[in-house]
């Protein structure tokens, strides 16, 4: 497998977290989303969409984080991002799908781009229509986490979808200063989720293409 992405992009970090939950082997080659590197003829050949990540695997380009991620769990089902209870999957994949369609399409790189240019705001008013978004779904999905009475993870003992979804964006939030003392639940779940390997090793500072790496 050949993972495309770009180290601090959320959706490829989602994908390197479940390829490591599901002990995948899979070569990570990065993609500069911020020199365009994903919009080249070469690339938009292979993925029409021009998105980040793109999954090279069983002889097929697949893009689409969340239709990758339900691809994953179905071609390598051990062990589980959904859990086997339809109402347990029913919640993962509510909470995973908030933070995936109402955070993540409306404040993507390319929207965040177009605010600056050519609608012309300043960064300090893209940052507040970034942590506007934010709160605007972790606040409910903190209220429905309070409601589950859930623990270090949604359901049982592992980390599972949402997850997968929720620690990315997470990172990104602390990027835009977002404050997250009121989501005691979410970070709980996120704390669970950063001391397991599978995790660290997905961290954005942990890719080659990372100005934060450590050497080797």
């Amino acid at each position: 497998m050949k993972l495309y992405g770009y180290f601090r992009s959320s959706t490829s970090y989602r994908l390197r977290i479940a390829l490591n939950l599901k002990g995948l082997a899979f070569e990570n080659i990065p993609v500069n989303l911020v020199t365009a590197e994903n919009k080249d003829e070469g690339f938009t050949q292979r993925n029409p969409f021009g998105s980040l990540p793109m999954l090279e695997a069983d002889g097929r380009d697949r893009a689409q984080s969340m239709a990758l991620l339900e691809w994953l769990d179905e071609a390598y089902p051990v062990p589980p991002l959904l859990p086997q209870d339809l109402e347990a999957r029913y919640t993962m994949r509510e909470l995973a799908y908030a933070i995936a369609t109402e955070i993540h399409a409306i404040n993507n790189l390319p929207v965040l781009k177009y605010l600056k240019d050519p609608l012309g705001h300043t960064q300090d008013e893209i940052d507040t229509w970034y942590r506007h978004w934010l709160a605007r779904t972790l606040v409910p999905v903190e209220a429905r986490l309070a409601q589950l009475d859930a623990g270090d993870f949604l359901h049982g003992d592992a980390p599972g979808l949402f997850e997968v979804v929720l620690v990315p964006q997470l990172y990104n939030a602390r990027r835009f200063a977002y404050d997250l003392s009121a989501s005691p639940h979410l970070t709980r779940i996120e704390a669970a989720c950063l001391a397991l390997p599978a995790f660290e090793r997905a961290h954005p500072d942990n890719q080659q293409d990372s100005p934060e790496r450590k050497p080797q």
